[in-house]
Parts: C-alpha cells; structure tokens; sequence
C-alpha cells in the first residue's frame, strides 16, 4: 500500500497596500531555484510562480510586509515579474540572512484550504488538513484520500502483513482545474513533481509491480513510475529532463514492457547515477482508455464533475463511475476533501 508523504505549506501570504488594498500572494511552484528544498532554506531571496488575488489592485510597484521571524525583525518584499498564463513570477526577498523562505511561511503564510468549503482557514486546519504521515513539505492541498488513515489504522494495516510505502508528488492547484473543453483532447494537465526512494521501487518489484494506492495522487506517480521506465528502456541514457512524463505519452507508447521490468529500469538508472531517489516531473493524464500498470486498487475520496479526477476514476472502474456515485449520493456520502471514501477495486 503506498501513501503519499507532501505536506502542505501555508502558501497564502497577505499585504496591505498603502492604499489599504489587501492583495493575496498564493505560492504555487518554486522557481528560483526551482528544488523545492532549496527553494525553503533561500535566505534573502526566492522567487515563485503564484496566483494573486485582487490583482487588478497591483498595478505596479513592490508590496511591503513587516514582520518578526524568529526574533528577528524583518521587512517582506514582493516584486511582480511576468505573467504566465493565470499566474505570475513573484520575487520575494527580505533583509535578514538568518531567516529562511520556509520560516517566513511558517510564520506568515496561511494554509490554503479549498475554497469551496466557504470558509477562512482555521488554527485546527493546520492538524486537520495534513495526512498523519505527511513529511515533505511542497504540496497547496492535502492528498485528502490520507486524511482517513490514523496512527491506529496504519498500526492495524501493518499487523495484516500489508507492507507500508510512501512516495512524494507535490499537489498543484493545477489538480483542480475543471476540464472546461468538449474533448478531453483540449484540457492542458499540469506539471506536478514526484520522488521515489529506490527501496519503494525495490518493494514494488518484490510485489510483482502491483500496489494499493491511496489517493489519486499516490495513482499518477506510480503509473508515471512505468513510462518512465519504457523511457528509459528506449533511451538509457536519459536525462531527468527527458524522464518527464508527457500527458499523452502513455497513449503515444505501443511498447507492452512488463511493468516489473519497467521498474528494473528504473533502478539501473538509480544505479548508474549513484542515486538513492527518482526525482522528476509528470503532467499525465489518466482518462478512459488508459491501461493501468501498477495500480490494483485504490483508496480516493468522491471527486466533483468536471475534473481530470473522476476521468482518472473512470478509467480505473472501466467507465463504471456513475453507479458508484449514484450510491454515494443515495447514501448521503459527503464529497470531496473533508468527505467520505472508498476503496475501489476494479
């Protein structure tokens, strides 16, 4: 059974212009540099892609924010570059090398719950809103499919003999972008980053390639895991450039690798760099007609109409979605991120 380890950042940082405009900065990607480790410990300077609320607000000009971090008295500056698509390239910098990016937003940012509970977050969300085994921080939304499992749970899991694995893909806002296309063909998927430990890719070896994964985010990055070992089937010498998972790459491939030797590919490459983790990038899309390689099962909340999610659902259950939300509904199942569950198997 495989988890997904993100841990959610406060990524809303608010400022008050002079004009008494308060603009909101949501942090969506790191940029410069673009490694989100990285990234967190910049002292002085950072820079992010972000959506910013109230923009029309935001002519020009930098935005100012005093503050004190960890003792130390500091003023926050943002400084807006480019427009990429609905979000900005913001440019962050302070006057204190003794504070990192990552306290800054530990002290100042606000966890971004989603915004169709139609409330302002809350002190508990910072529990509530994290899987009990979140680690890496990186994600603007909680993998809500692992709010349901406790301690308790876990501890039980384990006493059945099910082995325990986690993996990390940083949820992007991205996740919730409704197809708005007639075709599927016409919905642009985003880019999110994922790593695996090179002992989690031994274990799923050693179960014959076939996994539960929890959330449909633990389900795009094991199936990314088998495109990119044909990738690196095809091409061994790949750079982690290359290792990237197109959205329609798995549509594009006419190769049938076994997904155990997929996986072995993957760690010859491991072997080959001396690395202990696989750290690339993946923007595939799961919708009907996708063959699924790894995934056995899954757990996944209920996902809302509209949304790349249930397509990846869909796929999973052969088109047999709309029975199983008939009975949820039925049922008075609660839907989406503080909602019920389920365990599907195909």
């Amino acid at each position: 059974m495989i988890f997904n380890n993100t841990k959610v950042i406060q990524a809303r940082l608010h400022f008050r212009k002079e004009t008494g405009a308060l603009i909101e900065v949501f942090c969506l990607e790191p940029i410069q540099p673009n490694d989100y480790v990285l990234n967190f410990q910049q002292t002085q300077h950072a820079a992010w892609l972000c959506m910013i609320g109230n923009l029309k607000k935001w002519k020009e000009g930098a935005l100012h924010r005093e503050m004190e971090v960890k003792g130390f008295s500091i003023t926050l500056t943002a400084t807006r570059g480019e427009c990429r698509g609905t979000s900005h390239w913001v440019d962050f910098s302070w006057d204190n090398p003794e504070v990192t990016f990552a306290d800054i937003l530990e002290v100042f940012g606000e966890l971004p719950i989603p915004p169709y509970l139609n409330r302002d977050t809350q002190d508990s969300d910072k529990e509530t809103y994290q899987t009990v085994y979140s680690k890496i921080k990186g994600s603007v939304a909680a993998p809500t499919a692992g709010l349901h499992f406790t301690p308790r749970v876990l501890e039980a899991l384990g006493e059945k003999g099910i082995e325990l694995e986690e993996l990390t893909l940083h949820v992007g806002a991205g996740t919730f972008k409704p197809v708005k296309s007639e075709e599927i063909e016409g919905h642009e998927m985003h880019t999110e980053y994922i790593s695996v430990n090179r002992e989690t890719i031994r274990k799923l070896i050693a179960h014959d390639a076939r996994a539960i994964a929890v959330g449909t985010t633990s389900v795009r990055t094991l199936e990314s895991l088998y495109h990119i070992g044909v990738t690196l089937a095809e091409n061994p010498h790949a750079t982690e450039e290359e290792l990237h998972v197109r959205q329609w790459q798995p549509y594009e491939e006419h190769d049938e690798l076994p997904p155990v030797v997929a996986l072995q590919k993957i760690l010859g490459y491991l072997d080959r760099h001396g690395m202990e983790a696989l750290h690339t990038s993946t923007q595939i899309i799961i919708a009907p007609g996708y063959k699924y390689k790894i995934v056995k099962a899954m757990v996944t909340n209920f996902h809302q109409p509209q949304s790349t999610l249930l397509l990846l659902v869909s796929a999973f259950v052969k088109g047999n979605w709309r029975t199983i939300y008939d009975y949820a509904l039925n049922h008075d199942f609660r839907f989406l991120s503080y909602g019920d569950s389920s365990l599907l198997i195909p």
